[in-house]
């Protein structure tokens, strides 16, 4: 399938995800967060994948929302008047463009069955910057800059930013970062815990690389699915029994199927030869995933 605003590499089980509007610095529009989320989403059923990077054409990763569209820049309707209850149901086609653009697709890296890495090659300011917080990991060029800068603006942060930034940051830095708005150097990004490590930016990709295949390679693609998720949405419970619930599912499962060859492999001292599919998780999974949203 095509794309206008992203283009597609996979190698050695690598997919990575270039934001491809140069000249515009990568402005995120309508078209580039519908093409994203679609990517999040298919990249589930695709098991060439174990892993996804995300990073920028030409200097810049992605200098937030593009301004120059006309009408409502965010691709909202500006004619409605919605309120929380018509925001139950996300599929409603009536407040497609009610939600927010940024948010389908942080959500749908949340929901993501691989790891996701953003490289952030240059600028990343507004939604450039709050996707790449529903990410596993960002590492940074020593071009990068990363600005949170909603509130120069008039408008709030978005891309369900408020959920994870406070998880990656603590609750103090979180309000500290977004009511400054800031735009932070590389070296600040890092000491922000913002990012995991500066990079040059010829190495900046392999760097990814390195890392999808230190989380990945060798690895079950159910263990990795499962545990990503786990992670992820395990730490958010009132109290750890519902994570005991998920685990002990999760390690039944595991247990019984790429458990085996990797118990097995251990004891022969050998690679593993795992067969599980994160396309085809245990049947618990969907049913939790329901409950949770």
């Amino acid at each position: 399938m095509s794309y206008e605003t992203l283009t597609h590499t996979l190698d050695d089980g690598v997919l990575t995800i270039t934001l491809d509007r140069p000249e515009q610095l990568n402005a995120f529009t309508v078209t580039m967060a519908d093409e994203l989320e679609r990517s999040f989403r298919e990249v589930n059923d695709n098991d060439d994948v174990r892993a996804v990077i995300v990073t920028g054409a030409g200097r810049a990763f992605c200098a937030g929302m593009d301004l120059s569209v006309g009408g409502n820049v965010f691709g909202l309707d500006e004619s409605k008047r919605p309120g929380l209850a018509d925001m139950e149901d996300l599929a409603d086609p009536r407040i497609a463009q009610v939600r927010d653009t940024g948010g389908r697709v942080t959500l749908a890296i949340h929901d993501c069955r691989k790891p996701v890495i953003a490289a952030i090659n240059g600028p990343a300011v507004g939604i450039g910057a709050t996707m790449t917080l529903a990410m596993d990991a960002r590492l940074v060029s020593e071009k990068a800059r990363f600005g949170l800068v909603f509130g120069r603006i008039g408008i709030v942060p978005e891309a369900a930013s408020t959920w994870f930034l406070p998880r990656i940051v603590g609750m103090a830095d979180a309000i500290d970062l977004m009511l400054s708005a800031d735009i932070l150097d590389a070296e600040q990004t890092v000491a922000r815990r913002l990012a995991n490590g500066v990079h040059d930016t010829d190495e900046l990709l392999g760097a990814a690389k390195e890392l999808a295949d230190r989380w990945t390679k060798g690895r079950s693609p159910v263990g990795v699915a499962l545990t990503r998720q786990m992670i992820r949405r395990n730490s958010a419970y009132e109290h750890p029994v519902e994570a005991h619930r998920v685990d002990s599912l999760a390690m039944f499962w595991t247990s019984v199927g790429d458990g085996k060859e990797g118990v097995a492999a251990f004891l022969g001292k050998r690679a593993a030869e795992y067969q599980g599919r994160a396309s085809q998780l245990p049947d618990f999974y969907d049913e939790w995933l329901s409950r949770g949203q």
